[in-house]
């Protein structure tokens, strides 16, 4: 009687704790598949689905000291007045950050534009704003990174952290050829920074063992009109769960995408993101996965048409971009205009 009782039993016996347990480790889209079996199905996967949030747009004014926020989910704009970032560039942002220079005085720093917190750091002249960070200042492992040219085969690298008096460069010996200027591309990944020269060569430093090497991985297999048609100029880079991906855009032409297989040392090429979505801008680039609604598997650019009222963007899963014959050609936008940032977590103060 006991064993014919065990094979009555469905998944919908099971404990709600242990249901609970099970649905709470799933993906965004295996929980949504999950919410539609029974109705105490629906009930857990609904109590424990995690969504993540879209990046906004920051677009950084001209004149004045009104900055304003482009949320791409809601389609609306938020202004936001900022007197404190008065005659600074911002360089880079990661986990909700900005990292900012004045170029007048070198002064260097971070701001939260949702805390108004500011941190900050030694005094540095970045000639060409190539900079990133690993984390946010608040955490005792955030490393600033910088990588200027000196020569053919000499690369000068800059680094320094919250705290700090000063900044510490070293001259470091190419074993290949890398050229540092504006168009390359930083991000920090596995521990590592990666920096994506203009020719697609790949450099990486350790922070903790303050150790640089170009990696003798060829560039990625780009079309042969690469340079004429300004390729290199719609370049971005970004990490994505552990894995360095890099895009490239041009004018109407469809977007490029390739990821570094660690394993072989190859790029990739991609045809889907999994569900995943790049948000792609030229000083940082964000990717995210679990977000609700037509997001997802597309790329996201810095550029708003319609009135501010829809985001340019690139769906994978139709190979079009929207709105429909809305592309831009990168090589004409102003690069320092704009920044995807992490959003606050309460927008109740937004109007």
């Amino acid at each position: 009687m006991k064993n014919d009782n065990l094979e009555l039993q469905t998944w919908a016996d099971l404990p709600a704790e242990l249901l609970e347990m099970i649905i709470s480790r799933l993906a965004l889209e295996d929980n949504v598949r999950a919410s539609v079996v029974c109705k105490s199905w629906n009930f857990v996967a609904n109590a424990v689905r995690m969504v993540n949030q879209s990046p906004w747009l920051m677009y950084f004014p001209k004149f004045g000291q009104w900055y304003e926020f482009y949320d791409p989910v809601q389609r609306k704009t938020y202004s936001i007045e900022f007197p404190e970032l008065n005659g600074s560039r911002v360089c880079y942002t990661k986990d909700g950050w900005l990292l900012l220079y004045r170029p007048r005085t070198d002064r260097v720093f971070f701001f939260n534009p949702f805390t108004r917190e500011i941190i900050k750091m030694p005094r540095f002249e970045m000639t060409y704003q190539i900079v990133a960070f690993s984390c946010a200042p608040t955490s005792p492992d955030c490393v600033l990174f910088t990588v200027k040219h000196v020569s053919p085969t000499i690369v000068a690298i800059s680094t320094c952290h919250p705290g700090a008096t000063e900044w510490v460069t070293v001259n470091y010996q190419n074993r290949l050829p890398f050229v540092s200027s504006i168009w390359n591309k930083l991000v920090f990944c596995n521990g590592l920074f990666y920096c994506l020269s203009l020719t697609g060569w790949l450099g990486v430093f350790d922070p903790s063992e303050r150790t640089w090497s170009v990696l003798s991985v060829p560039p990625p297999k780009c079309p042969e009109n690469f340079f004429a048609k300004n390729w290199w100029k719609g370049k971005f880079m970004t990490e994505q769960e552990g894995d360095v991906i890099v895009m490239y855009t041009c004018s109407s032409e469809n977007p490029i995408i390739f990821k570094l297989d660690q394993a072989s040392m190859e790029w990739e090429e991609l045809k889907t993101l999994d569900g995943a979505t790049l948000f792609a801008s030229f000083l940082s680039s964000h990717s995210r996965t679990d977000l609700l609604g037509n997001m997802r598997n597309s790329i996201y650019f810095s550029k708003v048409r319609f009135y501010g009222k829809r985001c340019i963007s690139f769906s994978l899963d139709d190979y079009r971009y929207y709105p429909r014959k809305q592309w831009h050609d990168w090589g004409e936008q102003d690069p320092f205009e704009s920044i995807w940032i992490e959003p606050p977590k309460d927008f109740s103060g937004f109007s």
